[in-house]
This record gives structure tokens, C-alpha cells and sequence, in this order.
């Protein structure tokens, strides 16, 4: 079985546990084995489906309530098996949801890092700069490189503490992992859409 997360932007398949990455743009070939997929990208979704008409979207076996209007599949997907943590899903949108006693509480949505990097050059071109792994947010920046990156975490890391006070932080996405090191109640699941994929699949044996 293949695993598909179609986001804003690309196609992530999950193929004997390795991935497979392609743009939005790029055409998808046809497979053989069953895909499972889910989706936040309609027009995407018509081309997964034009290439492998049998794929299924695994929303309809998503069982997640919520009082939150307008909340993606793949917020829900994440969210799904968390009792007591706040998610958060750090790609090009960076959203955070609240779980408590595994009741979804609302969340909010923050801009991405790569959305920060590009658009304070539309500033100022002397405002472009690269992305440092390691910023020291206790100490107040002597330079404009550190003083945009310490702003963009800052705006990134405070609300999302402010909500979680003493709750595990669940993140993922590909800037979780370099935005998990700010917070010591913290673990970063890389697949963790994909892995709670599976844990529906396996308990809802009519997809496979």
C-alpha cells in the first residue's frame, strides 16, 4: 500500500517507508499498489485521481469532531489520536491546534518560515538573509541577520508557548524539527500524518 499527502504545494508519498516527493506541477505516474491519500488540494487531487482512479481519500473514514470551522483534513489527521498535547504542523502555513482530554479546543494559524524569509526581502533587498539553524533568542541581536531571524521565531515560538504552558508539544512538518529545539516539552514526528494513516487503515480493514 502508498501512502499520499497532497499539500499546497506538493505530492508526498509514502512507498516501503521511503518517500517520494513531487511538485504540484509534475504529472504523477500510475502505480500498481493501492493508494490511500489525503488532501488539502483539490485541483491536486484530479490529478492523482486522473493518473489512479482507484485511490482512496481516507476523509471519509476520519471520524474528528471539532467546533473549529473550516479545519483541514490534514489538521484533523494530525490531531486525531492526541488526548492532552498541542499539534503543531510546521510547513508552509504553520498551524497549531490544542487537544484536551481528547477534545479538539481550536487553534490558530501562523505564517511559515519560508513565507517570513521571502517576504522581508520585499522590503528591503539588504533585509535578505539565510535561515541559521541555532539562533540564541536570550540575548537582544547586534545585527540585522540575527535581528529578523530572532524577530521570526519570537512571533513563531511565543503564542504557540503561550497556549501550551505545561502540555506536550507535538510537531512535525519540515520546519518542526528545527522549531521542536525551542521547547523542552517537546517530539518531533516526522511522518506523524502518516503514521496516524495507518493506525485508521488498520482499523478500518475495508480500505485496504
Amino acid at each position: 500500500m502508498i501512502l499520499c499527502d497532497i499539500g499546497n504545494t506538493t505530492f508526498d508519498f509514502l512507498i516501503e517507508k521511503k518517500h517520494k516527493k513531487y511538485s504540484i506541477k509534475d504529472n504523477i505516474p500510475k502505480f500498481e499498489e493501492q493508494i490511500v491519500f489525503v488532501s488539502v488540494n483539490k485541483k491536486a487531487t484530479k490529478k492523482l485521481l486522473a493518473s489512479n482512479p482507484d485511490a482512496i481519500n481516507i476523509k471519509k473514514y476520519l471520524d474528528f469532531k471539532t467546533q473549529y470551522k473550516g479545519q483541514g483534513i490534514d489538521r484533523a489527521l494530525a490531531c486525531i489520536f492526541a488526548k492532552d498535547a498541542v499539534i503543531v504542523d510546521a510547513g508552509s502555513a504553520i498551524t497549531v491546534d490544542v487537544m484536551k482530554k481528547g477534545i479538539h479546543k481550536g487553534g490558530f494559524i501562523l505564517l511559515g518560515m519560508s513565507s517570513y524569509k521571502k517576504a522581508y526581502p520585499k522590503i528591503s533587498k539588504k533585509l535578505k538573509f539565510d535561515f541559521e539553524k541555532e539562533i540564541n533568542l536570550d540575548k537582544i541581536p547586534l545585527q540585522t541577520k540575527d535581528a529578523i531571524q530572532y524577530a521570526i521565531l519570537k512571533s513563531i515560538i511565543l503564542p504557540i508557548k503561550e497556549v501550551a504552558k505545561d502540555k506536550s508539544i507535538i510537531f512535525t512538518g519540515g520546519d518542526g524539527l528545527v522549531l521542536s529545539g525551542y521547547f523542552k516539552n517537546s517530539v518531533y514526528k516526522k511522518d506523524l500524518i502518516f503514521e496516524n494513516m495507518k493506525r485508521i487503515i488498520d482499523a478500518n480493514n475495508c480500505i485496504a
